[in-house]
């Protein structure tokens, strides 16, 4: 019914949660939901877990994705997210906030807001996104300490280590790294800005027995593969990262057009989700009939002498 009832809470752990969904023969599609209502929407369309976004995080903050936020502003749209639809969510530590010990931090506090997966990248500060040019890679052994260290304070959160070294150093480094990576305590690796088919299947063939995601971003250096291609060249996950916000910022540009160009909404209407499309999506009904249940008036037995 709705995260304020404790029956309707998950007992088991968010993290065990992702496990379990990734023990299944089949690819775990994962698509980023950048806020609550979005959340709710892909729980609607049938997928089991969710992906949150650091693009889609400070995009949707009219940010860029620089590393600019910090771990209390992701941990506000972790609640959001994991709240709302009681999915499984992953998402994005981006280079974990600092070093080691700001890692441990960033761990405990995602972990403790609600996600029960988290990927760290090996790129230095300012980060960019993964499929742009110039990107600084950290020093190997620096990355496989954060890793170390995300493993060592998590209690059952799901680490995935990301390496953007193909594009830079070549699919030979980016190897070694994931190696090193696993040994350092990640669970499974997230191998970025791969630009071939043939890319993707070395990438696999090479780490055999390595559970993989695939980042199918649009606009990027990867080409569009569908989520049964991606398990048939060997990838367990597949992630559409900023597909939610890229849809719903066309969209909003459009009405705002319009009420500029026509003076109002009617022209767009159509194209809008009903309050009836909504409240169903927010279950506003189970919510008021949640709060009839409980917040009953008790009226008081009257005093009839004194004190």
């Amino acid at each position: 019914m709705t995260y304020l009832v404790a029956a309707d809470l998950n007992s088991e752990p968010a993290g065990a949660r992702f496990r379990a969904l990734l023990k299944r023969p089949q690819i775990l599609q994962i698509p980023g939901t950048h806020n609550g209502q979005a959340s709710l929407q892909a729980k609607a369309a049938g997928f089991e877990a969710v992906y949150l976004s650091g693009a889609a995080m400070t995009a949707s903050m009219g940010l860029p994705d620089l590393g600019i936020i910090t771990v209390d502003e992701v941990c506000f749209f972790i609640r959001q997210v994991a709240r709302s639809s009681g999915l499984p969510l992953l998402v994005d530590g981006d280079t974990g906030y600092g070093e080691a010990l700001n890692v441990m931090h960033m761990v405990r506090a995602f972990e403790d807001a609600g996600a029960a997966a988290v990927h760290i990248e090996d790129q230095l500060l300012p980060k960019k996104c993964g499929h742009l040019n110039d990107k600084k890679l950290a020093d190997a052994s620096d990355m496989a300490a954060k890793v170390a260290a995300a493993s060592k304070a998590r209690r059952d959160l799901v680490i995935i280590a990301r390496t953007d070294a193909a594009a830079s150093e070549g699919m030979d480094a980016a190897i070694a790294r994931a190696k090193l990576y696993m040994q350092a305590g990640a669970d499974a690796i997230f191998p970025e800005a791969l630009n071939t088919a043939e890319m993707f299947r070395e990438f696999a063939g090479r780490l055999p027995g390595v559970p993989l995601i695939a980042n199918m971003t649009e606009f990027g250096r990867t080409p569009f593969f569908t989520a049964a291609e991606f398990q048939e060249m060997g990838y367990q996950m597949v992630i559409w990262p900023v597909s939610s916000l890229r849809v719903a910022n066309k969209a909003q540009a459009e009405l705002y057009a319009a009420i500029k160009r026509d003076g109002g909404t009617h022209n767009m209407v159509e194209r809008m989700q009903t309050r009836r499309e909504l409240y169903e999506t927010i279950g506003y009904h189970e919510y008021e009939a949640l709060d009839r249940s409980i917040v009953t008036t008790v009226i008081p037995e009257p005093v009839l002498k004194r004190g």
